[in-house]
C-alpha cells in the first residue's frame, strides 16, 4: 500500500530513502544467499542421515510460512515497517552467525530457522519500499526491487566457493552476518512515515482468503517452490557434489540457476499476454517435471547444469504469473494482505520439499525421490492449472 501524496517523500529526501533502501536490500539478500550454494554440503558433513539434512535446510521455508501473513497484519496494525525490517536483519546476522558455529543437528535447526524467520520481513520491506512510489510507479518499484535481489543473490551465490576455498566455509557466515550488521546501519538513517493503524477486520480476511481466484494461484506456487526447494536449494548439490562437484563449481550452479529464474521472468512479462497466464502456468509445471525427472538420471555436471536450466526457466515464468493472478482481482486495499497470503502459502513448499524429499530420499535413495517429486508436482500442477482462469492478463 502507497503512502497518500501529502505523507510521501519528495525531491532529496525521497532520493535518499530510495538509495538507502536499495543498498539494504542488496545487503539483505547478501547475507541470506552467501552461504546458500554449499548449505547442503555443509549440513550433511555435520550430520547423520540425509532426513536429518532435509530438516534442517526445511526451517528456512517452515517459520517464513508461519511469520509472513501475520507480520503483513501486524505490520498494517501499528503503521510502521522499519522496526520489523531491522529486527529481520538482525536475525539474519545471528542466523549466519549460529550457522557458522552450530554442532549437530539441534543447533542447525534453531539456525536455519531463524533465518527464515529473517526471509519473512521481506514482506514489509517490500511495503516500506514500495511506499516511496505513487500508485502508478508500482510496477517500477517492484522492478527496481527484483533487481537489485537478483543481483545481489547471483554476487553472494557467486563467491561462495572462492571464500571457502580461500579462508573455509565457516568466513562465508561470518561475512553474511558483516552484511546483515551493514544492512541495518544504512537503514537506520532511513525515515519512515508512519501511517495510520489499520486494524484487521476478521470478517474481510476470512473472505478474501477464501476466493478461488486468491487460494488456487498460491497452492499452485505452494507446489512450484515444493519442487524448487527439493531439487536446487536441497538436493541436486549433492548429486553435483557425487560428480566431482567442487565448492566453486556449486557456487556457480546456484548462480546460474538465479540467472536463468531472472531471465524467466523477462521472458514471462513479454510473452504471457501472447499466450495467456494459463499456458504460461502449463509450460512451467512441465519444465519443472522435466528438470526434476532429469536429477534422477544425472551421468555429469553437464547434465546438472542443464536440468537447473530447466528448472530456473519453470520457476522465472511460472512464480511472477501465479503470484500476479493471485491479487489482479483483489482491490487496493487488500492487495498486501493478498500478497502476505500468497506469500506464506508458497513458503510451505519451501518447507515440506526438503522434509519431505528429506525423509523420501533417506527411505529410497535420491533418483526415487526425484522421480517421485516430479510426478506428484506435474500432476498437481496439471490439475490445479486447468481450474484458472484463462484470461490473459496477470
Amino acid at each position: 500500500m502507497s503512502m497518500s501524496p501529502s505523507a510521501r517523500p519528495s525531491g532529496s529526501s525521497r532520493r535518499t530513502m530510495t538509495i538507502l533502501l536499495c543498498i539494504a536490500v542488496f545487503m539483505y539478500w547478501i547475507s541470506l544467499y552467501l552461504y546458500a550454494p554449499t548449505l547442503p554440503t555443509y549440513v550433511e558433513s555435520k550430520v547423520d542421515n540425509l532426513a536429518s539434512v532435509g530438516i534442517v535446510l526445511s526451517m528456512y521455508g517452515l517459520w517464513q510460512a508461519i511469520i509472513r501473513f501475520p507480520l503483513g497484519i501486524v505490520a498494517d496494525w501499528v503503521g510502521r515497517r522499519k522496526p520489523f525490517v531491522i529486527a529481520g536483519l538482525a536475525l539474519g546476522g545471528l542466523g549466519a552467525w549460529m550457522l557458522a558455529v552450530a554442532h549437530g543437528t539441534g543447533a542447525l535447526v534453531t539456525a536455519r530457522a531463524i533465518t527464515g524467520l529473517a526471509a519473512g520481513t521481506w514482506v514489509p520491506l517490500v511495503v516500506m519500499f514500495s511506499s516511496l512510489f505513487p500508485p502508478e510507479d508500482a510496477v517500477r518499484a517492484s522492478a527496481l526491487l527484483t533487481f537489485i535481489g537478483g543481483v545481489g543473490r547471483i554476487l553472494a551465490t557467486g563467491v561462495t566457493g572462492a571464500l571457502n576455498n580461500w579462508i573455509g566455509y565457516a568466513f562465508a557466515f561470518y561475512l553474511a552476518a558483516g552484511a546483515a550488521v551493514s544492512a541495518i546501519l544504512t537503514i537506520l538513517p532511513a525515515r519512515e512515515q508512519a501511517q495510520p493503524p489499520k486494524a484487521p477486520s476478521l470478517g474481510n480476511l476470512a473472505r478474501l482468503l477464501s476466493r478461488s481466484d486468491v487460494l488456487l494461484p498460491s497452492l499452485l506456487s505452494m507446489v512450484h517452490q515444493y519442487a524448487n526447494w527439493a531439487t536446487t536449494f536441497s538436493f541436486v548439490p549433492l548429486v553435483a557434489e557425487k560428480l566431482g562437484a567442487t565448492d566453486v563449481t556449486l557456487s556457480v550452479l546456484l548462480s546460474f540457476n538465479i540467472a536463468v529464474v531472472t531471465l524467466g521472468n523477462l521472458i514471462a512479462t513479454t510473452v504471457v499476454r501472447k499466450i495467456g497466464a494459463r499456458n504460461m502456468v502449463y509450460l512451467s509445471f512441465i519444465l519443472l517435471a522435466i528438470g526434476t525427472t532429469a536429477a534422477a538420471f544425472a551421468q555429469s555436471l553437464v547434465a546438472v547444469f542443464l536440468l537447473q536450466f530447466l528448472i530456473g526457466i519453470s520457476n522465472g515464468i511460472g512464480y511472477p504469473v501465479l503470484m500476479g493472478m493471485s491479487i489482479r482481482n483483489v482491490e487496493e486495499a487488500q492487495r498486501g494482505t493478498a500478497m502476505g497470503f500468497h506469500q506464506a502459502v508458497y513458503a510451505i513448499g519451501m518447507f515440506a520439499g526438503p522434509a519431505l524429499s528429506g525423509v523420501l530420499a533417506d527411505m529410497w535413495g535420491l533418483p526415487p525421490m526425484f522421480i517421485m517429486t516430479a510426478v506428484l508436482c506435474l500432476v498437481l500442477g496439471l490439475v490445479g492449472t486447468r481450474r484458472l482462469s484463462a484470461d490473459r492478463s496477470i
